[in-house]
């Protein structure tokens, strides 16, 4: 069920304030550099878990519902908008991404289309049969990560905000990602009337 009033906010793809994205890239980088394939992994399924245990708590009826969120940092402004589902359509969008770009990587094969943050935003109209697709965008992800055996690639493709990563860098921002979104489900969950 959506809000009747929309609010007004940012184009999609509008990205982050410039000083939020230039820290978000400092702490990025450093992220790459400390972390491993293990951590990273050990993040990404420590965040499908929590949202999993927070789906669990969610009525079904209201995971459809559009909320107005407060804006997180890492989140641009036109996805403070969305419901539950609206937040798995958009994981499961960007996961089956990363996953084929990490496995693009790994053939020595960069991308031809140019990732763009507003490709990847959600459709408002979606039912319950999002979770299971989002579940198995997780499963495709970690599969595509446990497929390569070096994931520090010489080939490298450009994330709007990052820049080029190989796919170490790709998968260390899924781990990421994930952490955003976990915690814009636990915003629009508390938003929720009678939660």
């Amino acid at each position: 069920m959506e809000n009747r009033t929309k609010p007004s906010l940012a184009a999609p793809g509008a990205g982050l304030p410039a000083p939020e994205l230039w820290m978000a890239r400092g702490l990025f980088a450093l992220k790459r550099c400390f972390g491993s394939r293990e951590v990273f992994t050990a993040r990404f399924e420590q965040e499908r878990a929590a949202i999993r245990e927070m789906l669990a708590h969610c009525p079904t009826k209201q995971r459809g519902e559009q909320v107005l969120i407060p804006r997180l940092r890492g989140l641009e402004d036109s996805s403070r908008h969305w419901s539950v589902w609206m937040t798995l359509e958009h994981l499961r969008i960007t996961n089956t991404a990363f996953a084929n770009v990490i496995e693009s990587l790994a053939h020595g094969q960069v991308p031809g289309k140019k990732a763009s943050t507003a490709d990847v935003k959600p459709r408002a109209e979606l039912s319950a049969e999002v979770e299971a697709a989002y579940e198995a965008s997780c499963d495709a992800l970690l599969n595509s990560v446990a497929a390569v055996p070096d994931l520090k690639t010489s080939a490298r493709y450009a994330h709007p905000w990052f820049g080029a990563l190989d796919a170490a860098g790709w998968h260390a921002l899924a781990a990421t990602h994930m952490g955003i979104h976990r915690q814009q489900v636990a915003k629009i969950i508390a938003a929720l009337p009678g939660a």
